[in-house]
């Protein structure tokens, strides 16, 4: 067994919602839908119309910065829709999906005796090549690349993340064979990160390094694991896949078919059955949370997220599961304001700096909405960042080196090994309400223009 790696920093938010360990297998959905917005600097150009025959797998679009990385359909069917918004901007692309089901075909590859130039040729043909996301910048990766490492986290650390030990059951064939994909890329070098003392075990792989951890939120977070690993030097590249993303990697070499099926957490407070879902990816909301979220009082509405509390995407219950969320969040809207709330000695509230006497009750599970509880004010220096970032980063510093736009001092500060959701507890207990995550993203957006 792995050394455990234990972090000393972190924060978990426990909150209620938590999913049942109970599947659910969701029925085809009429529509299903790819959006380049789930990716980072990604500008479409349209390869389909309406009104055409696809399969899963059959391309729809292609990013123009790199002409080489397709996006496919997840179902087969016919194009019903390319909506687009403010200068024509393509918000996603839809399918209505067949009743019965087909993929394209692609070769079932010898992995002992295929090219690595064979492999990635496959994984950008069926458009699964973006699943592979390269750090720094955290943006679908570059097939002309050669990563120094492959990182995948087995577990997620986020406040009612699902148990990726459950959602992966039946799949360790496919997972391993993922991970002989993934070694063709890397030459050998893939990690693979499981917690200390998780609920059930994720099964023994081949061709890969295993590293065990320990601690709070964001211990899951796949940036934080590559600090204690490996860290990111300036001039050096990684590649990280998501667990599930893997499985799926492992079905098209296995099969030559692309099932794009995945499991995700139907999660919160608002929710009537927090359980499991099995979909298809792009799958709407609706497939999974019509009929599922509580009755409201008069005037309290709720916020639907793809994704969990801290990262994910507002969403419309008429919108799409994003492309890279494994848990759906329904919490209250939080749009109502309490007179001279801040001054009551309430135990219902969450405080990290004890300002409630919540703090006497750490295994409390919270209901909490999404009010600022304040408005925007000046960057305050309180410490308190440092308490829930587990990297050796200044976190403060390297805020302040992203406003003010120092690529210098973004660069010595370490900026190369995060990206905006290892920012987003300290975002969370930031008594200054800034939008953190929003200026990493776009200081690492800067760096990438600069340095390219």
């Amino acid at each position: 067994m792995s050394e455990i790696i234990k972090l000393r920093k972190g924060l978990d938010i426990n909150l209620q919602g938590k999913a049942a360990e109970s599947l659910v297998e969701v029925p085809m959905a009429a529509t299903y839908a790819v959006s380049p917005l789930d990716y980072e600097n990604v500008t479409p150009k349209l390869l389909v119309k309406v009104g055409d025959k696809v399969k899963a797998g059959t391309p729809l679009f292609f990013d123009k910065n790199n002409t080489r990385v397709m996006y496919s359909s997840p179902v087969s069917g016919t194009v019903s829709a390319v909506n687009r918004g403010e200068k024509r901007k393509i918000l996603n692309v839809t399918v209505e999906a067949d009743k019965e089901q087909v993929s394209e075909e692609f070769a079932v590859l010898d992995l002992k005796k295929a090219t690595r130039e064979e492999v990635i040729e496959t994984l950008l043909k069926s458009g699964l090549w973006t699943m592979i996301l390269q750090r720094p910048y955290g943006i679908v990766a570059n097939p002309a690349d050669q990563p120094k490492a492959v990182f995948v986290s087995a577990f997620d650390s986020a406040p009612l993340a699902p148990c990726m030990n459950f959602v992966l059951q039946g799949q360790k064939e496919n997972v391993q064979k993922g991970m002989e994909v993934l070694a063709k890329l890397a030459g050998g070098n893939v990690n693979l990160s499981v917690r200390a003392k998780a609920e059930g075990e994720m099964p023994a792989l081949k061709n890969v390094t295993l590293h065990t951890f320990e601690g709070k939120h964001p211990v899951g977070n796949v940036g934080v694991q590559i600090h204690n690993i490996d860290p990111i030097s300036k001039g050096e590249i990684v590649w990280t896949v998501n667990i599930q993303d893997v499985a799926a990697i492992g079905r098209l070499f296995a099969t030559g078919k692309v099932d794009l099926h995945k499991v995700v957490a139907l999660t919160g407070s608002e929710v009537e059955k927090p359980q499991y879902y099995r979909i298809i990816s792009g799958a709407p909301i609706a497939s999974i949370v019509a009929g599922q979220i509580k009755k409201q009082a008069e005037g309290d509405s709720v916020r639907i997220i793809s994704g969990n509390v801290l990262t994910g995407k507002k969403v419309s219950e008429d919108g799409f599961i994003t492309a890279t969320a494994s848990q759906i969040t329904i919490i209250p809207e939080g749009d109502k304001y309490e007179m001279f709330g801040w001054i009551a000695p309430r135990t219902h509230k969450f405080s990290v700096s004890r300002s409630y006497f919540s703090w006497l009750c750490p295994k409390k599970q919270y209901k909490l909405d999404t009010n600022l509880n304040g408005g925007i004010r000046p960057l305050i220096m309180t410490g308190n960042f440092e308490r829930v970032f587990p990297f050796d980063i200044y976190p403060m510093q390297l805020i302040k080196a992203c406003i003010i736009k120092d690529i210098d001092q973004m660069e010595e500060l370490g900026i190369y090994e995060i990206d905006a959701e290892d920012f987003a507890l300290c975002e969370v207990i930031d008594a200054s309400k800034t939008p953190i995550q929003q200026i990493i993203r776009e200081g690492l957006e800067l760096l990438r223009k600069e340095m390219n």
